[in-house]
């Protein structure tokens, strides 16, 4: 089964300017894999073998990108419901454990930032908290044990 891949479409923007980007820069490459070829031995020219793999590395990029943007499915945020933990809602959480006081938005592909808050929806701590409602408990298993978050606030920013 091909599991599709949640996303708005800025963030299907964003992952198509990045496939772009890469493509120029595999076109960069190649050109100086032409460049090195052209300067004879191959086995002890290391400019050749350096512009190969980060070709392949790109060329692998671009492959994982793609791969998204054919699973895509744009979600419309308008459509969800508002009273609900789901895709696109900025929701503040309290650690059951510790007391903290944390705000995530739950965000699709080419979107994640973990550092602003930005969590993907299909992560395990994203779908630990799907379907939540403000008072509820979501139970998510990490590595360091079963975590508990209060669902305090259900917003959506734009």
């Amino acid at each position: 089964m091909i599991e599709s891949v949640p996303m708005t479409r800025a963030g299907y923007n964003k992952i198509k300017a990045e496939i772009e980007r890469l493509e120029s820069e595999i076109d960069i490459c190649t050109e100086k894999i032409a460049e090195a070829r052209a300067e004879g031995d191959l086995k002890e020219n290391a400019e050749y073998h350096a512009q190969r793999e980060n070709q392949g590395m790109l060329a692998a990029k671009v492959a994982q990108h793609k791969d998204k943007i054919a699973r895509a499915s744009i979600i419309d945020i308008a459509s969800l419901p508002k009273n609900e933990v789901v895709f696109g809602c900025t929701v503040t959480v309290e650690d059951v454990a510790y007391g903290d006081e944390e705000q995530f938005t739950l965000v699709g592909a080419g979107e994640d930032d973990v550092n602003a808050g930005k969590v993907l929806v299909t992560s395990p701590f994203g779908q630990g908290l799907i379907g939540k409602k403000v008072g509820e408990t979501a139970e998510i298993d990490a590595p360091a044990g079963k975590l508990k978050f209060k669902i305090l606030k259900i917003e959506f920013l734009d």
